[in-house]
């Protein structure tokens, strides 16, 4: 059978199993019994799956992966978020769009903690969207904010979609990790400077109210009792790792001891919050493995039938510029992100692009972190993005999916400004990396 025939073949197979409404863990599973059997045969073909969920899942590298979904977890049920929120505004003054401007800030300083996009998104929604349409915000500048700041969860330490990536990927965690930080703070930059504008032009749509008058002496005392210690955490996960102290794996049961600690200082952190804790992030971490075998099979059946080495040739022997194949892999990414989550993403594109890859020569840590960048914009794309589901479900009553799918729009199209950066300079992925002890 020819190598595209076999590509086209396995590609079809999980499109469907995708569409019948089949889970993507299971979609996987069906897709790699049905192609072990059809090119490999029989019983061989059934315990080499066996030997492959064992050997894909068994390996040290994902360590950080449980960790880092429960330090999430923890942040988001013990709402230690409330009170920095609080801060922030206090902080802030009568800048225009004082409000998006604390979803934004705060959801930065939290993606820092979370390490998920979902309870980012969760946290913030839940906090100030109704506040800023209690005090008169317009629906796209009360939930835009909100769904920007919280994928970038997805590009700043801990994030365990990074961890995945860079497994499956064969890039360093470490590297992936601290590779996503100035891109993510560049996100920042860019959705603080949309409110602001957007603001100032038409201030109709972000009132501004009166504070009370704090004193200085009140301000640096709330500072420093619900927002400073937060950059504990920070440090026990990045600053460690920027240190060369501690492996990811290490920095994440730090962060997980970091946060437990805030939490029970806090009072927000019983009982009942802790073991809701857990049981989401078995939920979550289950999933997200079942995933990740099904996918190492996937490849494998790639490299058996000779399709993953063909379309690598075809795509050299085109003579293509680098950068239009390069263009070609983001487009692809960015198509999938409508209409797919995240981690099925990289399943069924990293075997076939990371070959080109490193046959074109890119660097794998920057393509990584490009490949993190549309991953963020998957999750507020519509029709199907994470993010704007997540929005919905603590939006106000009333709120459609039109209305939160207008609301993204603007920050992804900041997005799409810092990949496009990040693919002209380079070194803006690379630097912080390449600073690691």
């Amino acid at each position: 059978m020819e190598w595209w025939t076999s590509l086209i073949f396995l590609i079809s197979l999980l499109m469907v199993l995708f569409l019948s409404g089949l889970p993507v863990a299971f979609s996987f599973f069906l897709m790699n019994i049905i192609g072990a059997v059809v090119f490999m045969g029989g019983p061989f073909a059934l315990k080499q799956l066996i030997l492959s969920i064992y050997d894909s899942l068994a390996v040290f590298v994902f360590a950080p992966v449980p960790l880092f979904i429960l330090m999430g977890e923890l942040m988001f049920h013990s709402k230690m978020a409330n009170k920095a929120m609080d801060v922030l505004e206090m902080w802030l003054g009568k800048i225009p769009g004082r409000l998006g401007l604390v979803a934004i800030i705060g959801g930065t300083i939290f993606a820092s903690l979370t390490g998920s996009q979902m309870a980012n998104t969760a946290m913030l929604g839940s906090t100030l969207t109704p506040a800023m349409q209690a005090r008169g915000y317009s629906r796209d500048m009360s939930m835009g904010p909100v769904l920007g700041a919280g994928g970038i969860a997805i590009m700043i330490p801990p994030s365990s979609l990074a961890v995945i990536l860079g497994s499956l990927a064969y890039i360093p965690i470490s590297r992936i990790l601290i590779g996503g930080i100035l891109p993510g703070l560049m996100m920042a930059f860019f959705y603080t400077g949309y409110v602001v504008l957007r603001c100032v032009l038409n201030p109709g749509i972000a009132p501004i109210y009166d504070l009370e008058r704090v004193t200085w002496r009140r301000k640096l005392a709330a500072l420093a009792k619900y927002v400073l210690p937060l950059g504990l955490v920070v440090f026990l996960v990045i600053g460690l790792i920027l240190l060369g102290v501690a492996t990811p794996s290490e920095s994440a049961a730090l962060g997980v001891f970091g946060t437990m600690f805030l939490g029970y200082l806090y009072g927000g952190l019983k009982k009942r919050q802790i073991i809701d804790s857990i049981a989401g992030t078995c939920k979550v971490t289950v999933a997200v493995f079942m995933i990740i075998a099904g996918a190492t099979f996937f490849s494998q059946l790639l490299s058996f039938t000779g399709a993953g080495r063909g379309l690598v040739n075809y795509v050299v022997e085109m003579q293509l510029s680098p950068m239009l194949v390069l263009a070609g892999m983001m487009i692809v990414l960015l198509f999938l992100g409508c209409f797919m989550e995240q981690v099925c993403m990289m399943m069924i594109t990293i075997p076939l692009f990371m070959p080109i890859v490193q046959r074109l020569g890119f660097d794998p840590l920057w393509f990584g972190i490009m490949m993190l960048i549309t991953l963020e914009i998957a999750a507020t794309s519509p029709p199907f993005g994470l993010n704007l589901f997540v929005m919905k479900g603590v939006a106000p009553e009333g709120t459609s999916m039109t209305e939160i799918y207008l609301a993204a729009l603007p920050y992804i199209g900041c997005d799409l400004i810092v990949l496009t950066i990040v693919a002209l300079f380079p070194q803006l992925a690379l630097f912080l990396p390449n600073t690691i002890k």
